[in-house]
């Protein structure tokens, strides 16, 4: 877990991914929750981390957590509304017909099945998403990868669950590694939360964090 910034409201770091964001609901499961709070166990602080977002597992980048009850209510604020921005770099099994565009559905998370789908109509559980992309570069067919693919940086409008990995899988342009939502690459998912930007819980002033991944896999095929 690396810090890239602390104070007395709150701490931003990179997860690692394959780490849970929190523990599961009634499991004591190792998460950047269980680290931060063992972090500041060592130091001896009675520091409480508040997580205010959440990554999937899968997905490695950069997250904030609160240290006091006042930060974790003005940053769920902001995560909620439009007050927090994130940005992610993502590798597709594929090239999008449009270098850079923006993709808008209905999402739904069936919960039983822990998968996200695009569907066609309002209804209880459906909710509007809406992210920006654009194609930074593209890598043709070889012998380390039989497929091409593309490697885009993606702005969220909204924050749904699986969102960035359903709408473009539904586009026939599933994330590197993906297989849950039908990529044929079995390796680390191609995805990383590369940048996250919100207002300062304490003074309002506007925060910009951004992480390296260029040297991580998948995104090192693009090196």
């Amino acid at each position: 877990m690396t810090i890239l910034h602390e104070d007395n409201e709150l701490i931003v770091c990179v997860k690692p991914a394959g780490l849970l964001s929190v523990p599961r609901e009634g499991k004591t499961e190792e998460s950047m929750l269980s680290h931060l709070c063992a972090l500041f166990a060592e130091r001896g602080e009675k520091t409480i981390p508040y997580p205010v977002h959440r990554l999937d597992r899968q997905t490695g980048g950069v997250m904030v957590f609160a240290k006091t009850k006042a930060s974790a209510a003005a940053l769920s604020a902001a995560a909620a509304g439009d007050g927090m921005q994130k940005e992610y770099a993502a590798v597709l099994e594929g090239i999008p017909a449009e270098r850079e565009g923006r993709l808008c559905d209905l999402l739904y998370f069936d919960r039983q099945k822990d998968k996200t789908y695009v569907v066609t109509r309002q209804r209880r559980g459906v909710h509007e998403a809406r992210l920006t992309y654009q194609t930074v570069a593209t890598r043709e067919p070889d012998e380390v990868c039989p497929l091409p693919l593309s490697l885009v940086h993606v702005c969220l409008e909204t924050g749904r669950t699986h969102q960035i990995r359903a709408q473009f899988a539904s586009r026939r342009l599933p994330l590197y590694g993906d297989a849950r939502y039908g990529a044929k690459t079995r390796t680390a998912l191609g995805l990383f939360a590369r940048s996250l930007s919100f207002p300062h819980p304490r003074d309002g002033k506007q925060m910009t964090f951004t992480a390296p991944f260029e040297n991580i896999l998948p995104f090192s095929l693009f090196s």
